[in-house]
């Protein structure tokens, strides 16, 4: 088993570390951006120190995917409310011609795309350490922090875990992902000396998982549940206040957690080089609908005005107050999810036992010993045009037997989202979208969807699939 995983992580060390011709390649290019920034600064009269930053900085990133981070260290003196504004305008003029996708972390920043390389233009403000105005701040100091710490060894243990996260699906902070960082994966390696390690780590999870690398609680280790309240603590040994874990979703933890055991087990390059995912054909779909027994209810919508880390964050509270509106109205959820093309189209997607409900249900009062609580109940029910059967006794509580009212799911989502679904706990941008215009399909009725958009058919077919690609 030692020598198949050993294998296993030199072929894709020899594929994720980049060659001499790629590196020099972007590292021209990181410090031509460089130059454009400083020049776009000049232009618009704006004093900043330019510096590189990410894993392109720390010697961590991977060959073929290389991210670019310029970052412009921002006097203290230019207003919050004025900080990403005044980036966006430098960062538009700097990568001019490129494709541009407005972001947002705690503010906006630029995401370009130049040569086919993803840069992001990003400002902070310029302070010393705890004395931080916005989250991006810490973020040269990250960059000090790892290049001081990781060898040139560890780099490539770096790599070999990133690139395992993204085969498994866990790698990104950005809201649409809610995975590790790659500083997270650095402070790991950092912490466990290897990527074996950090797997045999989080392998033995049983609870919740606490590192502090620069031992800033030591001592005080019981006071750590009290102050982070997420399954994954991780200290930013630059900011003891800060829990890099703190995106990281449970289930995103618990994927992770699941696919270390299953590498551990059965070493594969499957982990790190997902096969892609063929779409079902358009009868194969109907037909697996069909066969599969739930219901697949699809709300489907169109552009929602908001950058793509909003959009999400949007989506997914959306999709929440949904879900909870179905289980108030007895509907049984099964799953749920949320796709977007952070375009022109959106959409829930809901998998429940049944489209139908039956039109009686039973519903449980009070003990007898609840006398007033007894009386407010019978007060209630005796006679109301909703109840069908009772209030009648059993088991010692008053019971009766009632109307629902609402039996078919797609009526009640049709009702509540009619003027945009704000009183169901949409949030408010996608609520304007749905407010003029959203369909409700199910099952098949997807069909014309799927059939016109490859990446949302492939998604479907994983969901519809459920199990990982490396199981």
């Amino acid at each position: 088993m030692l020598k198949e995983l050993e294998e296993v992580c030199n072929a894709v060390l020899d594929r994720v570390n980049p060659k001499n011709e790629e590196r020099a390649k972007i590292e021209a290019l990181a410090k031509a951006l460089e130059g454009k920034v400083a020049s776009a600064m000049a232009e618009f009269g704006v004093e900043a120190k330019v510096r590189l930053e990410g894993s392109v900085a720390k010697d961590t990133w991977l060959s073929g995917e290389p991210d670019i981070d310029i970052f412009m260290r921002l006097p203290t003196s230019i207003p919050r409310k004025s900080l990403g504004e005044n980036a966006l305008k430098i960062a538009r003029k700097a990568t001019e011609g490129a494709r541009q996708v407005e972001r947002f972390a705690e503010h906006p920043y630029l995401e370009a795309f130049v040569d086919d390389v993803r840069v992001n233009i990003v400002p902070c403000y310029d302070v010393k350490p705890a004395e931080w105005l916005s989250a991006t701040d810490r973020t040269p100091y990250h960059t000090d922090y790892a290049n001081k710490r990781l060898n040139k060894q560890m780099r490539g243990e770096v790599r070999l875990l990133k690139k395992f996260m993204k085969g498994v699906g866990v790698y990104g902070a950005e809201i649409k992902v809610g995975g590790f960082s790659g500083y997270l994966c650095e402070l790991l390696v950092i912490h466990y000396g290897s990527f074996v390690n950090v797997l045999k780590a989080f392998a033995r999870h049983k609870h919740r998982i606490f590192i502090d690398v620069e031992n800033h609680y030591k001592g005080r280790e019981d006071e750590l549940p009290l102050l982070f309240n997420e399954p994954l603590i991780i200290i930013d040994p630059v900011d003891r206040g800060r829990n890099v874990g703190s995106a990281v979703q449970p289930q995103k933890l618990y994927t992770f957690v699941a696919a270390a055991r299953a590498f551990l087990e059965k070493p594969s390059l499957k982990f790190f080089y997902p096969p892609e995912t063929k779409a079902l054909a358009v009868k194969k779909l109907g037909e697996t609908l069909k066969t599969r027994g739930s219901k697949l209810i699809f709300v489907v919508f169109g552009n929602v005005n908001a950058v793509p880390d909003v959009l999400w964050g949007q989506l997914y509270k959306s999709q929440r107050s949904l879900t909870k509106l179905l289980q108030l109205n007895d509907f049984n959820v099964l799953r749920c999810t949320s796709w977007s093309n952070e375009e022109n189209l959106n959409a829930f997607i809901f998998e429940l036992e049944s489209r139908f409900l039956p039109p009686v249900k039973k519903h449980l009062g009070p003990p007898l010993e609840k006398a007033d609580e007894c009386k407010n109940f019978l007060a209630k029910h005796t006679g109301s045009p909703e109840t069908v059967s009772g209030p009648y006794i059993e088991d010692g509580r008053w019971v009766v037997e009632i109307r629902r009212k609402h039996t078919d799911v797609v009526a009640l989502l049709g009702e509540r989202l009619k003027d945009g679904g704000r009183n169901a706990g949409v949030a408010k941008e996608i609520a304007q979208v749905l407010n003029r215009e959203f369909k409700i399909l199910v099952n098949e009725e997807i069909a014309e969807t799927y059939k016109k958009n490859g990446e949302f058919a492939k998604f479907l077919t994983e969901f519809l699939l459920g199990k990982p690609k490396w199981l």
